[in-house]
């Protein structure tokens, strides 16, 4: 089942240290202070985009049923808007990581603090030709 499986690979990251140096890991990749898990990825959309809104569709539904669970763990999360953050970062003010990379493709998210870590799930999009991916992170780096 995908949600186990997704479930899974969350508490693998919680369970891990964070490294010393960035670099990438078994499912996504890993830097100080926190890992990123990319648990689905959808086709890519260069020569058919007539399938991109039910593609978007569907990975909002599997980020809100893998949300519905992990709250069952940690109460319901917060919804967290990224556009302010892509603004200040735009606007070339410091954000840390995972949080600059997070805003520059994914428009919100829903956290859980769960055992001193942000636990970040989001639907990331970098353009139209690009596929969906949905994004889990672990982090000890507070939202800004």
């Amino acid at each position: 089942m995908t949600i186990a499986r997704h479930l899974a690979t969350i508490d693998l990251l919680r369970s891990r240290p964070f490294p010393v140096r960035a670099g990438r890991s078994d499912v996504g990749s890993s830097a100080p202070g926190y890992h990123t898990a990319e648990l689905s990825t959808s086709e890519e959309f260069w020569d058919d985009r007539s399938h991109l809104e039910v593609a978007g569709d569907q990975y909002e539904a599997e980020r809100e049923a893998l949300a519905a669970v992990l709250s069952s763990r940690w109460g319901p999360p917060q919804i967290f808007s990224l556009r302010s953050v892509l603004i200040r970062s735009v606007e070339e003010e410091h954000i840390p990581e995972p949080w600059a990379m997070l805003s520059a493709s994914v428009p919100d998210v829903h956290l859980w603090r769960a055992d001193g870590r942000w636990v970040v799930l989001g639907v990331s999009k970098w353009g139209t030709e690009l596929p969906y991916q949905l994004l889990a992170v672990v982090t000890e780096v507070d939202p800004p």
